[in-house]
């Protein structure tokens, strides 16, 4: 009985200790998450306004209404959000503008792929929305870090009140 409770008193400290150690690499994570996606949105975002032409005759060709202004839209929210993401200045809110618009993208370029989510999960992952999709969606669940705008502007919010 006594060699049970030990047991269980060693796997409580070794679960405690994997969570501090597992604790401590949440904000450098997310700061390179930040730091290389929001570096690859802004690439992308730029690319579309650089070559609008092209953006909104790719748009057309997915039957996307007013394919100008909307190429104008996903370019400045990508560039714009992706800078943004990079500093981590309202990130969750941006992060969920970025989620949104590689489900668009998803829901419209890449139709076919979603189809087969299931029984053909490979063509969905390989996806080019889907690690922007998923690096926008992890930074709004779990926030930028500590290494972020928005936690130095709430820090001195914290120290006003």
């Amino acid at each position: 009985m006594e060699n049970t409770s030990s047991i269980s008193g060693l796997v409580t400290r070794g679960c405690r200790l994997l969570t501090a150690v597992a604790t401590r690499f949440q904000s450098p994570l997310l700061l390179a998450l930040r730091l290389y996606w929001g570096w690859q949105f802004f690439l992308t975002g730029e690319g579309k306004l650089m070559h609008l032409d092209r953006t909104t005759g790719f748009f057309q060709t997915l039957h996307i209404p007013l394919p100008h202004l909307n190429a104008w839209v996903v370019g400045l929210t990508e560039c714009i959000g992706g800078l943004l993401l990079l500093g981590g200045l309202g990130a969750r809110l941006v992060a969920a503008l970025l989620a949104f618009d590689m489900i668009v993208a998803f829901l419209t370029a890449d139709i076919d792929k979603v189809r087969h989510i299931f029984d053909d999960p490979d063509k969905f992952l390989g996806a080019d929305p889907f690690l922007f999709m998923l690096a926008s969606m992890m930074v709004f669940a779990f926030g930028p870090g500590t290494f972020s705008l928005d936690w130095l502007i709430s820090k001195k919010q914290r120290r006003k009140s």
